[in-house]
């Protein structure tokens, strides 16, 4: 099984940044992506930023422009740096790799983190 520990998360003030960092670890064969999504109160969880195995990278673009996802494969971690928060990035932020286990029959499984609360005071 896959395992994400993710950490980063506080509380800023708005202008402020966050680093949030995610590694996997486990039986992993490969990594298909690894990304964000977030879900603030009473809302649907959505899609920050994506990161692909081919090095692409996504955002949504309500974010574009001031967070920046990386990768370091070699540890499997992701990471989410957040510059020039705003209150309505506020929300639970979790990890989502995308990844062949080494265990596995070859079909892709998607594992999610725990979640870090982010909280920008305005």
């Amino acid at each position: 099984q896959v395992q994400l520990v993710e950490s980063g998360g506080g509380l800023v003030q708005a202008g402020g940044s966050l680093r949030l960092s995610c590694a996997a670890s486990g039986s992993i064969f490969s990594v298909i992506a690894m990304g964000w999504y977030r879900q603030a109160p009473g809302k649907q969880r959505e899609l920050v930023a994506i990161h692909t195995d081919g090095g692409s990278t996504n955002y949504a673009d309500s974010v574009k422009g001031r967070f920046t996802i990386s990768r370091d494969n070699a540890k499997n971690t992701v990471y989410l740096q957040m510059n020039s928060l705003k209150p309505e990035d506020t929300a639970v932020y979790y990890c989502n790799v995308v990844v062949i286990s080494a265990y596995g029959l070859g079909s892709p499984e998607d594992y999610w983190g725990q979640g870090t609360q982010v909280t920008v005071s305005s």
